[in-house]
This record gives structure tokens, sequence and C-alpha cells, in this order.
């Protein structure tokens, strides 16, 4: 078979005082957004190339076909189908999400506290399955506060334009009018009565913040920020403690927030920092403090806290560390918890607010691992959460994990139906000299028969 050629159309291109020629410019069609949206309107010569591009490949890697299904199946096996996520106690409910062997999408299942009956609120390949569509896209899934509504947001072309869907729960009816492209993220206010969205420009970038009443027309909708940047695209959330919803604008390496109160009738979104080139910084609230967790003057960030955004007297809460990473908190009555990273390896660090005395959590033997955690519930008075680690040669484990006593019950273990023995493996920590004399960590994982002998191959990870 022939390869592919896309026909050459000459144009002279210039920026910088340059000039030169550029013979497949022709093909960036100034309606590439409307393309998104929809595919018939890409360019017919552009549409056969690819599908060409398609047919030869497929040819010259006919010989590869049983190697091609022998790696599928392989990386199949070791994925386990079937299986649930551990449970997230909301007020009355218990959430919690399934994949199975026969679908291709989530299931989300609930049930109320205390009780056995199970109900499913979302089934991914049943709405693919309804609205009759070649791809299915989820965006954000979301229960309102009175958990009686659920929030989605679907991509229906494979353009990133997500569609907002709100639906009665019990009656699994629509209950407002879908808002179409929009980023994708649903936050419900706490009375349940709006929605906050963010909704994308011509260029395909999220630069609104718009408030949506339930049941109301779109056209009604309430535009309470707007970044005025290209460069920024924002979005929107809650603080820990609910008192307040968070406006993040940011690019790659600046950000700048905004704050108002989650009863507020008609919000004021009010500046916290203004932005300042190569600075970003985030702010949570929890416990009448208001915490800034920034890298202004802090290479490897830090945190600071005040006890008010109007006069912004901030004070150290953590310090800037030498070489090591300030990662945010996560916060309990009782406890903060936050995690940090030092030579190339994660730590999870407990804080007790009313000493201020701090520990590392350890939860596991290893010594190389990425540990995370996460809230068992919703109601912040409790000593329990989610410690999850994997290493180099332990696939996920989850531990239910009581900060007081220290207590831990193993709840969830990563499942590889193929088979997989971490006792196999031998995992080592070694430090080897750099051109500038510092030392780099290195991670070193082999099998436990591997012979030392300087034979064997080597794969080198380069982690940046």
């Amino acid at each position: 078979m022939k390869l592919p050629q896309l026909e050459k159309k000459p144009e002279i291109k210039s920026c910088h005082n340059k000039s030169w020629t550029d013979d497949y410019s022709w093909i960036h069609q100034p309606n590439i957004l409307e393309v998104l949206r929809d595919s018939s309107k890409l360019l017919p010569e552009v549409r056969k190339y690819l599908e060409d591009e398609n047919e030869y490949f497929s040819d010259q890697m006919k010989d590869t076909k049983k190697i091609q299904k022998k790696l599928f199946d392989e990386i199949k096996a070791r994925i386990k189908l079937d299986d649930e996520s551990l449970p997230y106690k909301d007020k009355n409910y218990e959430y919690w999400t399934k994949t199975t062997a026969k679908g291709n999408y989530s299931i989300k299942l609930r049930k109320r506290i205390g009780e056995e009956q199970i109900e499913e609120i979302w089934n991914g390949d049943k709405e693919k399955e309804k609205l009759k569509t070649e791809y299915f896209g989820l965006g954000d899934l979301e229960v309102s506060f009175n958990d009686e509504y659920l929030g989605y947001s679907l991509d229906l072309k494979g353009s990133e334009y997500y569609t907002i869907y709100i639906r009665n729960i019990k009656s699994g009816n629509l209950v407002t009018e879908k808002i179409k492209e929009t980023s994708g993220s649903i936050e419900f206010s706490l009375d349940d009565k709006y929605i906050f969205y963010s909704k994308l420009d011509k260029h395909h970038r999220p630069r609104t913040i718009y408030r949506h009443e339930i049941g109301s027309a779109t056209k009604d909708d309430l535009l309470i920020f707007e970044e005025k940047s290209e460069a920024f695209t924002v979005g929107i959330g809650l603080s820990s403690d609910e008192k307040y919803f968070i406006i993040t604008s940011s690019d790659h390496n600046t950000s700048e927030q905004y704050y108002f109160e989650v009863y507020e009738k008609n919000p004021n979104p009010k500046l916290i920092q203004k932005r300042k080139r190569g600075i970003i910084y985030s702010i949570n609230s929890w416990d009448e403090y208001f915490y800034k967790h920034t890298n202004e003057n802090a290479e490897d960030f830090k945190i600071d806290r005040c006890n008010n955004l109007v006069e912004q007297k901030w004070e150290p809460f953590v310090n800037a560390k030498d070489e090591v990473l300030i990662g945010g908190l996560v916060f309990l009555n009782n406890w903060i918890i936050r995690s940090e990273t030092s030579n190339a390896l994660g730590k999870i660090i407990l804080r007790d607010p009313k000493t201020n005395q701090e520990e590392e959590i350890i939860f596991s033997d290893e010594k190389v691992i990425v540990p995370s955690i996460s809230l068992t519930q919703k109601d912040k008075n409790t000593d329990n959460v989610y410690l999850s680690y994997s290493s180099p040669k332990t696939p996920g484990r989850t531990f239910l994990y009581n900060l007081k006593s220290k207590d831990k019950k193993l709840v969830k273990e990563q499942e590889i139906p193929s088979g997989h023995d971490p006792d196999n493996y031998i995992v080592e920590r070694l430090e080897c000299p750099s051109h500038d004399g510092r030392m780099v960590p290195l991670t070193i994982t082999r099998h436990k028969d591997t012979i030392l002998d300087n034979s064997q191959d080597l794969l080198l990870l380069l982690m940046m």
C-alpha cells in the first residue's frame, strides 16, 4: 500500500521579521472549534487523508495482530474489572461506586446509613445506551446536599464541551434546562437551589463562573465572575468548613483567588490576593482561620494562616523547609493532616491543633511508598481516616486508620487477577552522586531471583 500524501499548498508565513514557506498551513481551519462540535465540518481533504493514514497503519501492522492481542490480553488480565470503591458516609447516605466485568462505565450506589437496601443512582452503560451515542464521556457526577438531585455532565462527541444535567434521583426526571458548552464541573449550593459552573469561551477555555437556579431557564443564569486574561482559566470550589465558595483563576505558574459567603443572595466575589507572576496560592478555611498554601518566598511551599481576609495578618503555620515539598491540609475536628515529599519520598504528617505537636504517620513496613489519605465521612468529628499506599512491588492497599489509637485495619487491596506476589520482589533505595556532587536518590526494583552479576538488563525511568 502506498504511503498517503497530504497535498502541498505553499503559503508564505512570517513572524519576527522572518519569512518561510508552509506547505500545510491550509489544514488549520479557522472554524476548528466548530469542527469539535460537529466533525462533519472537517475539511473533506483532511478527513480523507486521516482515513488513508488509518488504513495504511492497519496494513503495515497486520503482521503484529497476534502479538497485539497477546499484549492486550496480558494487560487486561492485570485489571480487576468487577470492583467496588470504599463507602463514604454523607449525612444520610453511604455512597460508593462499582464497575462490572461486562460494563465499560461506572455505577454509583447508595444506601441509607443503618439500612441495607441499596439504590442505584447512576449507571454509565445504561445512560450511553439510552442516549444512543457512539462516544460517551462523563465529566462530573455530584449529589446535592439534600440527597435529592444528581448533577452530571456529559461529552457525547469527544470535543470536551460538556453539557450539564440535573436529575431528580427518585423520579429520574430532569429538573432544569440542560446547560451546554461548560467545562463539566458542577458545584451545588448548600441550600440546593442553585448550581455553579464554568462556561467555555470561544477559544474553549473556562473563563466565566455562572450561577444557575435549578428549574429556571439558562438565559437567566447569573454571571458572577469573569476572567479578563485569555491566559487564565477559572474554577469554583467549597471551603472545608462549607462557609465560603472559592473561585480560582490560574495559568501554569500563577494563581489568584476570590471568595464569597455560601448564603450570599447576590454573590460578590472578593479578591484575596492580587496575582503575582510565578506565585501560586490557594486558600481554605477551617475553625475560624483561613489557611494559605503558597510558594511565595517558599520555593517548595509553606502554609500561613490568619483569622480575617480583610486585614490579612498572616502568621506562619507550617514553615518552608529546605528541599521539602509541603502539601495541602485535610481537616478533622481534632486533627490536621498534610503531605510532605522529601528525597523523592512521600510522607503523611499528623498535627494536634491543641498542642501543635506533629508526627509522621507510619502505617507500612515498606520504605519506598506513595501514601495518600482520604476521609471516611462528611462529619469531621471522627478519628478515622482511609490511609492508602502503593509501592514498586505492592499494588494499592487501603487501611481504616484511627488517628488517636493508631489501630489499623486493611479494608481494600488491589487484586491482580493474573496473579502477583509482592514477596517475589526486592526494592532497594540507593543514592548516587550527580555531576555537581548532589546525591540523587534511585529506587531499584528486582525479582528476588535476579542474579547480580552485571549481566541483567535495566529499564531506567526518570521521574520529573
